[in-house]
């Protein structure tokens, strides 16, 4: 079984907790430090981004990362090579996050055969088209058991959504917002109905809310809407400030405590 439904399966009502980092940074070489210390402090998944010159979802944190990793010479076959050195001390779901421009360079067929090799359960391509998705690249990822992550936001009709959970499989990451990724300080009563209306739509994937979470509001409001919460900009600050996964983790978590 795929690890990112074992996971869900096996979950019981828990919330999952899921970290994004971007590979290569703080250093080139950290990348399988990070993942694996995380794996250890009882993170459920983590969510790693390929870094790309131009991320258009991204706010300036992530960006800035993906800058400073572009700069250390991270690319994607440095990623995958650090990524099968660890891949026998991670048991928990690997996400790779990248844009198309970068995976379709790499070749559909090697990015997916790549990801099987090396651990890798999944991938979000933000700005891959749906259609291109379902013609082109989900019967690749299905070849390697793989599960391509769809994103919807407020603005997505009901009936794409329930297009996207019908095509696809793992689950359905929530934005928040229409925005870029960054630390927000609470979710209003708009996107809080927007999370409520999309919980009762009964979807068959699980849904794991991102974008803006960094305190105890908006991780309980994300939290009571979903089965989970992805977690980017504040832990991709502090592991800047930190230069350490654990020291990051730690002042996360007392900082998601309030």
């Amino acid at each position: 079984m795929n690890k990112i439904n074992e996971l869900f399966a096996v979950r019981n009502s828990r919330k999952l907790f899921s970290l994004y980092f971007c590979a290569g940074c703080p250093t080139l070489e950290s990348t399988a430090d990070v993942i694996t210390t995380l794996c250890r402090c009882g993170v459920d998944m983590i969510e790693v981004g390929i870094p790309f010159s131009d991320p258009l979802a991204d706010g300036p944190v992530i960006q800035s990362a993906a800058t400073t990793a572009l700069r250390n010479g991270m690319t994607l076959k440095k990623l995958f090579s650090q990524l099968d050195g660890i891949k026998r001390e991670v048991d928990i779901p690997l996400v790779l996050m990248g844009y198309l421009n970068v995976i379709m360079h790499y070749g559909y067929e090697e990015f997916f055969r790549s990801c099987r090799q090396c651990g890798v359960s999944g991938a979000i391509i933000p700005d891959l088209p749906f259609d291109d998705y379902l013609a082109d690249v989900k019967p690749v990822a299905d070849k390697y058991d793989i599960r391509v992550i769809m994103m919807i936001t407020p603005e997505t009709s009901e009936e794409r959504i329930r297009l996207i959970d019908s095509m696809t499989d793992g689950f359905v990451y929530m934005v928040s917002s229409a925005g870029t990724t960054g630390v927000q300080t609470e979710f209003d009563d708009e996107k809080e109905a927007y999370f409520k209306r999309i919980s009762d739509m009964r979807l068959h994937n699980p849904r794991m809310i991102g974008f803006g979470i960094s305190n105890r509001q908006t991780l309980e409001c994300a939290r009571a809407h979903a089965d989970g919460t992805i977690i980017g900009s504040k832990f991709v600050s502090l592991l800047n400030d930190e230069g350490d996964a654990g020291k990051a983790l730690d002042r996360l978590v007392e900082d998601l405590r309030g």
